[in-house]
C-alpha cells in the first residue's frame, strides 16, 4: 500500500560511475565524455561531470528544493568537480569509487588519505561507513523537518560494495592489503553487509515517518550497478 515493485528494470551501466552520469542528467552516459571511463578510476580534469550541465539537483534547487548528497559521489575530483558544483547545496561522504568502511580510506596504507568529506572539507568519523551515512541522512530528514522548504536527498550508500567487510568485521578492515578484497569475504559476511544496508534503509523512513514527512515524500531504491562476486546474478557470476 506504500508503493510498487519494477521487476523488470535495469540499471545503465555494470559499473558505478556511468550509471551516475545517467541517473544525474537524465541522458545516456556516453553523451559525456566522463561516462565513457568505466568506472572513473583517477583524478583528471577532463573526467568528471562538468559543472555547467544541468543535473537533477541543480534543477530542483532552482525550483526551490534543498538538495543533497550523502554517500557517494565517484563523478570527478576536486577541484574541477564535485557535489556543489553541480546542484548540491550540502554534501557528506566519499569522492572516489569505494573507501574502507571502517578506515574511510580508498586505499590501504598509512600514506593513504581519508576519502571523507563535509562539503569540500575533509573530516573524520568513527565507525562503520554504512551506519555513518545512515545517521547523516537521519539528521538531515529531521532537520528538514523543521525548515519550511521541500528537499531533495540523493543517498548512495557503497554497500554492498566490496571490500568484504561487516559491521562487526572491524578485525578484517584492518587486516587487509587491498580493498579489492580477492582473497576473502563469504555468503554470510556478504547477507550482513546488505543486512546492514537493509536496516539502514528502513532507520531513513523511519525517520520520515516520525517526522510526519513520510505522506509528502517520493522515495525511489535502485541500485546503482550490478551484482558482484557473492550476489545472485546466476547465470552470470565473477564480475559486475
Amino acid at each position: 500500500d506504500q508503493g510498487v515493485r519494477f521487476t523488470q528494470a535495469y540499471s545503465n551501466s555494470a559499473v558505478c560511475s556511468a550509471t551516475r552520469f545517467a541517473l544525474i542528467t537524465g541522458r545516456y552516459q556516453s553523451r559525456l565524455r566522463g561516462g565513457l571511463e568505466e568506472p572513473i578510476a583517477k583524478p583528471a580534469h577532463y573526467l568528471g561531470l562538468p559543472p555547467e550541465h544541468p543535473t537533477l539537483p541543480s534543477l530542483l534547487a532552482e525550483a526551490g528544493y534543498h538538495t543533497a548528497l550523502i554517500g557517494k559521489w565517484h563523478l570527478g575530483a576536486l577541484p574541477h568537480f564535485g557535489p556543489l558544483k553541480s546542484g548540491y547545496q550540502k554534501f557528506f561522504g566519499n569522492y572516489n569509487g569505494v573507501i574502507d568502511y571502517f578506515t574511510h580510506k580508498p586505499g590501504v596504507g598509512e600514506h593513504v588519505p581519508r576519502d571523507l568529506w563535509e562539503d569540500d572539507v575533509p573530516v573524520e568519523r568513527v565507525g562503520y561507513y554504512t551506519q555513518i551515512l545512515a545517521d547523516e541522512a537521519t539528521r538531515y530528514v529531521q532537520q528538514q523537518a523543521r525548515a519550511d522548504q521541500p528537499f531533495f536527498l540523493s543517498l548512495h550508500f557503497t554497500a554492498p560494495h566490496w571490500p568484504w567487510v561487516g559491521p562487526e568485521d572491524e578485525a578484517v578492515s584492518r587486516s587487509l592489503n587491498d580493498l579489492f578484497h580477492y582473497d576473502g569475504g563469504n555468503l554470510a559476511t556478504y547477507g550482513k553487509m546488505v543486512q546492514s544496508l537493509d536496516t539502514a534503509v528502513g532507520q531513513v523512513l523511519r525517520a520520515l515517518d516520525e517526522t510526519g514527512q513520510a505522506q509528502n515524500t517520493i522515495v525511489v531504491f535502485t541500485s546503482d550497478n550490478g551484482g558482484e562476486r557473492f550476489s545472485k546474478t546466476w547465470p552470470f557470476t565473477g564480475q559486475k
